[in-house]
């Protein structure tokens, strides 16, 4: 429960299978492109059959035309060489249009898929970061959509190996033997290098992902920290782990480099060895001039099948390790299940021996209607309870029970769940839009939106008065472009705007001044709850007086229990310690 959009909508020509292993995602991709891969396939693999026919041809016109000295059978010659160039180069231009095509298309279907998967109302339950999750959408994705063009490269290339070593055969029989024996024995070989690869690869996009995590959440608290001189400290970290990155990025390139030089010294060997032994053949007599021409130009031009044959493992690896990391995403369990009860049936809020993390056990029941204060001595037992009223929560990682009008959070539809409890975390992001987009975010089709009376609340008004635009002003991504209180403000008219039965607003207005957050504590005490029937009922997890003064009373959390509740007066007139909390 937030104010943030709770869904995606993610076009799919497939639906969900469930079993989304790297293996099984790989198999997919090849799969649902099997048209446009099977086109562009065979196109390649044409281009390679006109590539190995080349040599051939200038070796026939050289015994053929030039040594016999035939004009007419010359001419013919080199327009068919002509009409072989014409395939070829259309061959490979439309062949790899489909290729290509194909495998862009795949990486964007990948990335919505990971998107939709982390934006599943149910939640997921991975460990990985949001920077990881970015990573993962982006640079695994990209990875793993390479599948769609190496299946198709080795199927040419090794179009090309057996085109070349047939046409040795045809001139003379060990030849064609070395490149048959030797093409295979040399990928075996090369083949136990790749689980090396395959390792480095998966180690390089962890560490990779987790800079991409730290960065995110570095550049996002960057003026919290700056507010606290602990920015060197975060950047030190940060430099720690870009560094550890930075090593694994360097191992497996070195990996990869002497796997590739390896593989295309070797392949680069056979070639010349069967090359050498046409030349030593042409002297015995046994090959002619035109076919030692055509033994050389094979040799030359299988170096490069031959290369990229012995490259493909590395490549492979490298797919399936992002396509492995893929599966951390795509196969983890929603946080909640789906429950069935679809009416809400009371705005009372009631907890029952809550038990997470700093929580020891919390039991507390607000009527409908009530707004509730609550002070965390220890900020672990705010942000603890917060998590647990989000609804982000799996059932089984808190004990107790959290129920709305006596119906538990866990039994609720989700969309109900979502519509029924709001929570505005300390921490908000804006989206790139206008005001007004970002304002009506949370609010999806509800009727009777007085948008207007939400800014006044929460004294976004202000922000919106303050440009000419008005609501129509354009708010870049995160909400960069306004200052911290503004972003805090429009945040709060955001989760106003929804109307939620039950809100839930932890710290809310801790960027802006003490004159605004006195106006901010009567908006949200006359909008939620003077003038909205008594059905609505409120939690204000703050330490600031003006908000707490409006409250009907406040509960203290301190090492992980109430240990104290009354009104806002009372406990400031009778509790040292909440004065020093709260009247500092």
């Amino acid at each position: 429960m937030s104010s943030t959009p709770s869904s995606v909508t993610v076009d799919s020509d497939e639906p969900d299978s469930g079993n989304h292993s790297g293996a099984a995602i790989l198999r997919r991709v090849l799969v649902r492109n099997r048209g446009p891969l099977a086109i562009g396939t065979v196109l390649v693999c044409l281009h390679q059959l006109t590539e190995t026919a080349v040599p051939i041809s200038i070796g026939v016109i050289i015994d053929r035309a030039v040594e016999t000295s035939d004009t007419t059978a010359l001419i013919v010659s080199i327009v068919g060489l002509a009409a072989l160039f014409l395939v070829l180069t259309a061959a490979w231009r439309f062949g790899a249009r489909f290729i290509v095509t194909a495998m862009q298309q795949e990486a964007h279907r990948l990335r919505l898929e990971v998107a939709h998967r982390v934006l599943d109302p149910r939640g997921v339950r991975t460990d990985l970061r949001s920077g990881e999750l970015l990573t993962v959408s982006t640079s695994d994705a990209e990875q793993t959509s390479w599948i769609a063009d190496i299946v198709p490269r080795a199927a040419a290339a090794l179009t090309a190996a057996v085109a070349s070593a047939v046409a040795l055969v045809w001139i003379d029989l060990w030849l064609g033997l070395a490149v048959l024996i030797g093409t295979p024995v040399i990928l075996g070989l090369l083949q136990l290098a790749a689980p090396l690869i395959t390792s480095r690869a998966t180690g390089q996009q962890a560490s990779i992902a987790r800079a991409s995590a730290m960065a995110t959440d570095l550049v996002s608290g960057l003026r919290p920290l700056r507010g606290i001189g602990g920015e060197k400290t975060a950047s030190a970290r940060y430099r720690t782990v870009s560094r550890q990155a930075l090593a694994s990025t360097i191992g497996t390139a070195k990996a990869t480099g002497i796997y590739t030089g390896v593989a295309a010294t070797i392949s680069a060997l056979l070639a010349v060895g069967v090359a050498g032994f046409a030349g030593y053949f042409a002297l015995q007599g046994r090959i002619t001039v035109g076919e030692l021409i055509t033994v050389v130009g094979l040799a030359q031009f299988i170096i490069e099948p031959l290369g990229l044959l012995a490259s493909i493992p590395g490549y492979f690896a490298v797919a399936r390790a992002s396509s492995d990391r893929l599966a951390l995403v795509l196969d983890a369990e929603p946080l909640r299940g789906a429950g069935s009860q679809t009416e809400l049936e009371g705005t009372d809020l009631t907890l029952d021996g809550v038990e997470y993390k700093s929580l020891k056990g919390i039991d507390l029941h607000l009527s409908a209607g009530e707004l509730l204060g609550v002070v965390a001595y220890q900020p672990q037992d705010a942000d603890a309870l917060v998590a647990v009223l989000s609804g982000q929560l799996a059932q089984d990682a808190y004990r107790g029970v959290v129920r709305v009008g006596g119906i538990s959070l866990s039994d609720m539809d989700l969309r109900l769940a979502r519509r029924t409890v709001l929570v505005e975390p300390h921490i908000t992001d804006l989206f790139s839009g206008s005001l007004a987009s970002n304002v009506t975010a949370g609010a999806g089709d509800a009727a009777g939106l007085d948008i207007q009376s939400a800014l006044v609340a929460s004294a976004a008004a202000d922000v919106v008065d303050a440009h000419p635009d008005g609501l129509d002003l354009e708010v870049t991504d995160r909400g960069a472009s306004l200052s911290g209180g503004q972003r805090q403000r429009v945040a709060l008219a955001r989760a106003l705007v929804a109307q939620a039965p039950v809100m839930v607003l932890h710290d809310p207005t801790t960027a802006v001044d003490a004159v605004t957050e006195a106006s901010i504590a009567e908006g949200i005490a006359e909008l939620r709850h003077e003038g909205a029937g008594g059905i609505h009922t409120t939690v204000l997890i703050t330490s600031s007086p003006a908000l707490l003064a409006v409250t009907d009373r406040v509960i203290v959390l301190n090492d992980g229990v109430i240990a104290s509740t009354g009104t806002h007066s009372e406990l400031s007139r009778g509790d040292a310690n909440y004065r020093g909390a709260v009247l500092r």
